[in-house]
């Protein structure tokens, strides 16, 4: 016996999924008239030959699905023709599946062939004809009310294919059909296969539809997410697991869907997926996304939404439910405790640990005195994390553990001060201890062993991270910054002598870079490039508005000449000359010195011999329109923006003012400072220009008494010389001010004259951001490719499962005929019993199975279409279709033996 639907035969299913053949080759027929032809056969012949228009749509749906110009011919005739099968015909089932597969087809896009591409895209015009009748979803949308099967599932993925290319006119649509959204939540709670397509085009939905995300979330949206994600397991589920999540963080962009989840449904459930078994528990590939999913939504939620008041207060409240129903707990486990996790999610575990903190003061003094571990071997969770920030082997760890002592030190006194309170030198037989050892050391004293690592191990990346922390600590904070000042490390060499501040070991550190990138041998790595400029963060913050930290910065001469010989290097970067320039100002801006050889008068002074004032302002004017500080936004969201790239980019390919550490480690509290302080400099220098530099003249020869001149016409002459002296004294003071000021104007006037190459380097910088947002579109489609290939296999194993469990029923059902027929012996009654019996099975067999092998024949296809698109995009797809089909195991076809006995 052969079940038979369209062209699909299921000899050809036994031999593989693959085996499918839909429609005919139209290689050689024009397509255009073909096409034309099909919708005429479509809408002309007689209603009773349903079986000839079945072919045609089968034809139709073959041919616009694999081309182009068929797509384009379709257009409008072929929306009419269809939709009106769909409304004049919809109790006739096969019709209306045949329909809505061939419009499915013809509102896919196609890949160009040879990847060239074509500024025609007849399947978005197709979506927009469709799309401009709100009659016409409104039709589709009742389609979902229907008992069966094929149609429920293929109405769904018209749905979502229509809102992947038209989605504001299928939102707006939707929003005016009464019901319209109930429709597609009840999908959640249909079969297997039913509810993964309702998930999907339930995603796309949400998408930036704030008042839909409303109306999902009325209809329980949140209840059944969490429902399906706890059936499926968690986030040791599948694929249908991250598409929960992706609706979810959809649903939660909404400031009053937060409110709403955090009061009624609580964040327990979304906790719950984070929980890890063990400290050694695994991750697979789906079980991480399924993590950083979760952590995605738990950073949204801890970033409250917007910058206004209301946000605030939404942000504040989440920070407080989640903390006490120990969010945190988790994320320590994931970020910090389990060594076993991918850097990535570790690293979103520590921003989220920074955002659930920063800007709350009672979860900031909880977080403080967090210990990790079991007795004996516990200790601070900060210092578990910078031991993660000092020792961590990527870029990522580094910039991702910063974050989180940026977030702790934000606004909090308190804290800064016990972590300053901390930093207490160690003997030099404690400096020598194992890193593996320092497990009993305190937080400053690993942090001042990062700082002062000796010099033959070179180790200037371990210098430059605990830097970066010390900045954190320091900033806005006097106390903290006179308490670190008065710290002195041993010298490396104990026959030396005294100690030495430890200011003076951080500069010496930074000249050593300097000295590092002048050898000859060695190759400046994009590593490298962002050491200087992070060191020279720690000293500016260090400097501003402190002048003890001034004056122990210039009790070193060579230290003002190393600045002045890095403000006029030309191999360094353009932010590490700025912030040094930064420096340098500082140290006339915040100079109180008595003393003639390090006053703020002698600093100018310097600067104008050495550098120039002109080509110092311009260096200020460069750092302002440099990468690093145009590209920082304000809030700490935006400063983790980049991060993603420094695990997808080989790290020398970045150029030194463009390295993501810099981006992100350079956060707008910083940057607002440095712009404070170039306004302030700028003044600055006018106001000590205008005052003479020495103060002793020696005494002219005009002074002197003349012979035979008396005393009275001798003090009359010196009282008119020295008005006229005055005289010209104020005229030069005023002339030298008015220089000064012309100077200033002077730079702005040439910096305004670099306007247009600014405006071009902008343009350039725009280009690139273009680049960069094309790949990471490539990239998010390359993922999307991944989602809907794992939906795919888990979809064909669903009907997989669902075919055998029929071929069982089946098996059944042949088992009680044979008993029958054994009575029949006795009773020519049980003939027709036997009889009836078997046509009533067989008939429903039919019927499922018919279902089930369209479904999975038009999965495979998508599959195959997928894995081509993959295979382009450069992805390995074996894996993803491992094992798809093997299951599936089908009976050859033959007729019924027992009619025969």
């Amino acid at each position: 016996m052969d079940f038979k639907l369209g062209r699909i035969n299921l000899n050809k299913v036994a031999q593989g999924v693959g085996g499918f053949v839909f429609g005919k080759d139209t290689s050689n027929s024009n397509d255009d008239s073909y096409v034309q032809s099909l919708l005429e056969r479509i809408k002309n012949v007689e209603e009773d030959n349903d079986n000839k228009r079945i072919e045609a749509l089968d034809e139709l749906q073959s041919v616009v699905e694999e081309s182009v110009s068929a797509q384009l011919a379709f257009g409008e005739l072929g929306i009419s023709v269809l939709m009106g099968v769909i409304k004049g015909e919809r109790d006739n089932e096969k019709m209306v599946k045949g329909a809505l597969e061939a419009l499915a087809s013809a509102l896919t896009p196609i890949a160009p062939e040879g990847g060239v591409k074509n500024e025609i895209h007849p399947a978005m015009m197709n979506s927009d004809l469709l799309c401009r009748e709100a009659e016409n979803i409104s039709l589709l949308l009742g389609l979902l009310d229907s008992d069966n099967f094929t149609v429920q599932y293929h109405t769904l993925q018209l749905l979502t294919a229509l809102l992947t290319t038209s989605r504001n006119r299928v939102q707006e649509a939707i929003l005016t059909i009464p019901q319209g959204i109930t429709r597609l939540m009840d999908m959640l709670m249909s079969r297997e296969a039913i509810r993964n397509e309702a998930l999907l085009l339930l995603t796309y939905l949400t998408h930036e539809a704030e008042e839909i995300q409303k109306i999902v979330v009325f209809e329980g949206a949140f209840e059944k997410i969490f429902i399906i994600i706890q059936d499926e397991g968690g986030a040791e589920g599948g694929v249908v697991v991250e598409d929960c999540l992706v609706l979810l963080n959809n649903l939660l962009h909404c400031l009053s869907n937060q409110r709403l989840l955090r009061e009624t449904t609580g964040f327990e459930p979304l906790i719950s997926i984070l929980v890890l078994e063990s400290r050694v528990s695994k991750f697979s590939k789906q079980k991480t996304s399924n993590l950083l999913r979760a952590l995605e939504i738990v950073e949204m939620l801890l970033v409250g939404g917007p910058a206004a008041e209301s946000g605030k207060d939404n942000r504040i409240s989440n920070q407080t439910v989640l903390y006490q129903k120990k969010l945190m707990d988790e994320l320590l486990m994931l970020g910090v405790e389990n060594q076993r996790a991918a850097v990535s999610l570790r690293c979103s575990a520590l921003r989220c640990i920074g955002y659930l903190v920063v800007g709350h003061r009672q979860n900031l003094d909880a977080f403080a005195s967090k210990v990790l571990g079991e007795e004996p071997n516990v200790e601070p969770a900060l210092n578990s994390i910078l031991r993660i920030l000092l020792r961590g082997s990527t870029a990522q760890e580094f910039v991702a553990a910063d974050f989180v002592f940026r977030c702790f030190c934000e606004k909090n006194s308190d804290g800064q001060g016990l972590l300053a309170s901390t930093m207490i030198p160690q003997p030099q037989s404690m400096s020598d201890t194992p890193l593996e050892e320092d497990i009993n050391m305190s937080f400053g004293s690993m942090l001042l062993r990062g700082l002062t690592v000796s010099e033959t191990d070179g180790d200037l990346e371990t210098c430059c991270r605990a830097a970066s922390v010390l900045s954190h600590i320091l900033m806005d904070n006097i106390q903290c910054k006179e308490k670190v000042l008065r710290i002195e490390v041993e010298a490396p060499i104990p026959s030396l002598g005294s100690q030495e501040p430890l200011m003076h070991r951080i500069v010496k550190y930074l000249a050593l870079s300097s000295i590092k990138f002048k050898d000859g041998n060695h190759k400046t790595s994009a590593r490298d490039s962002y050491i200087q400029p992070v060191i020279l963060k720690l000293l500016v913050t260090w400097l501003a508005d402190f002048p003890d930290a001034v004056h122990c910065f210039l009790v070193l001469r060579p230290h003002l000449t190393y600045l002045l010989e890095l403000v006029s290097n030309l191999s360094v970067s353009v932010c590490t000359k700025g912030l040094a320039a930064i420096l340098l100002g500082e140290c006339f801006l915040y100079n109180k010195s008595d003393d003639k050889s390090k006053d703020a008068s002698l600093v100018v002074d310097v600067i104008s011999e050495k550098v120039g004032l002109t080509s110092y302002l311009l260096k200020l004017d460069d750092l302002q329109r440099s990468y690093v500080f145009t590209s920082t936004k304000a809030g700490l969201r935006d400063s983790m923006a980049e991060m993603d790239d420094i695990s997808a980019n080989n790290e020398t390919d970045w150029k030194h003012d463009e390295h993501p550490v810099l981006n992100s480690l350079f956060d707008a509290q910083f940057v607002d400072l440095v712009k404070k302080l170039e306004e302030n400099l700028r003044a600055s220098i006018v106001e000590i220009s205008s005052h003479l530099k020495n103060k002793v003249v020696a005494l002219p020869v005009e002074l002197e008494q003349q012979s035979g001149e008396s005393d009275g016409d001798y003090i009359k002459r010196l009282k008119l010389f020295v008005e006229k002296q005055c005289t010209e004294m104020k005229d030069l003071l005023g002339l030298n001010g008015t220089s000064a000021e012309a100077l200033v104007r002077a730079t702005a006037s040439d910096s305004a004259g670099t306007d247009k190459l600014r405006r071009d380097l902008q343009e350039a910088a725009k280009q690139v951001q273009v680049l960069k947002s094309e790949k990471a579109k490539v990239q998010d489609e390359a993922h999307a490719h991944r989602s809907l290939a794992d939906k795919m296999k888990s979809d064909l194993k669903s009907l997989s499962d669902a075919y055998k469990s029929l071929e069982q029923a089946k098996s059944l059902l042949e088992s009680e005929v044979k008993a029958l027929k054994f009575e029949a012996k006795k009773s020519p009654d049980l003939d027709a019993i036997k009889e009836e019996a078997k046509e009533e099975g067989r008939k429903e067999s039919e019927v499922e199975l018919n279902d089930l092998l369209v479904c999975l024949g038009q999965e495979q296809a998508k599959v195959e279409k997928l894995s081509s698109r993959l295979e382009e995009l450069g992805e390995d797809v074996s894996s993803l279709l491992e094992g798809v089909g093997e299951d599936l195991e089908m009976p050859e076809d033959s007729d019924d033996d027992d009619d025969g006995k």
